[in-house]
């Protein structure tokens, strides 16, 4: 067999543009219920999103937190644990990244993609299950902040409201990472190419701490920053404080605009790809 063929990227089976979306939900249930199987079999895939929460709470809260709320551990986790609803979709989205890579360089992927299901529907179902693992990572988050003190001012649909508000946000990211893991050669790429992302995103932004005091150049950065937008958003929802229709709306153009551009592209990339 010649290096070309083991390259080429699995055709179009006849009749693939032509199915229909009943079918294509099947696909996609099936999908995800050996995507949660996956998950059964493997727990240690869930400690990112069981531990992360926990660890981040512990680590700013008792270290960081009586320095920037000069002393007062108890606001500074009612500035906290909104803003963290804002990261944990991002982390959690790199993680898929480096998974759809791999899966890849395992063959896994070449294996759906001479089966006769929409190319789509592979990675829509890789993003529900990681939605679920969000929300997962979101309840325990909640469950530390309440464990810590976390003082919700407004009410449960308030609260439901930020939680569904960082779940779709960090869907949105999450076809981000898939573009990006279908693209890169290694998942050592992936994940060094996801952190030059992240980093900046998540500490040039109001997630850790107010941006009053960053020099000018950096507020004028945490302005424009989605995820500064998301943690205000889910601040406003959990105090009751601050306005909240800017940064929900905006929050939510940056999500649609994100899906509608990349979710096409990591769907073709997806067709195309070469091993």
């Amino acid at each position: 067999m010649s290096a070309a063929t083991m390259t080429a990227p699995a055709k179009a089976l006849p009749g693939e543009g032509r199915i229909g979306l009943r079918a294509n939900l099947r696909h996609i249930g099936a999908l995800v219920r050996r995507n949660a199987l996956q998950i059964k079999q493997d727990p240690e895939s869930m400690f990112d999103a069981v531990l992360m929460p926990i660890i981040f709470s512990l680590l700013f809260v008792y270290v960081f937190g009586g320095a920037v709320a000069a002393g007062d551990r108890g606001a500074y986790v009612n500035y906290f644990i909104p803003g963290m609803m804002a990261m944990g979709g991002l982390n959690i989205a790199m993680s898929v990244g480096t998974g759809v890579n791999d899966d890849f360089q395992k063959g896994v992927m070449d294996r759906f993609r001479t089966m006769p299901i929409a190319r789509s529907s592979v990675l829509i179902a890789k993003l529900v299950v990681e939605t679920g693992r969000m929300l997962v990572s979101t309840l325990i988050l909640l469950a530390m902040g309440f464990l810590m003190g976390f003082d919700l001012k407004t009410g449960p649909v308030e609260l439901l409201g930020a939680v569904a508000l960082s779940l779709l946000f960090g869907s949105s990211l999450t076809w981000i990472f898939m573009l990006l893991g279908l693209s890169m050669k290694t998942p050592q790429a992936v994940q060094g190419i996801g952190m030059l992302v992240i980093m900046p995103l998540q500490f040039g932004s109001s997630i850790f701490a107010p941006t009053n005091t960053m020099p000018g150049w950096l507020q004028s950065f945490t302005k424009y920053n989605p995820l500064s937008q998301l943690a205000d958003a889910a601040r406003a929802l959990t105090s009751g404080h601050g306005a909240i229709a800017h940064p929900v709306t905006v929050c939510l153009v940056w999500a649609v605009a994100i899906t509608v551009i990349t979710a096409p592209l990591a769907v073709a990339k997806f067709r195309n790809k070469t091993t």
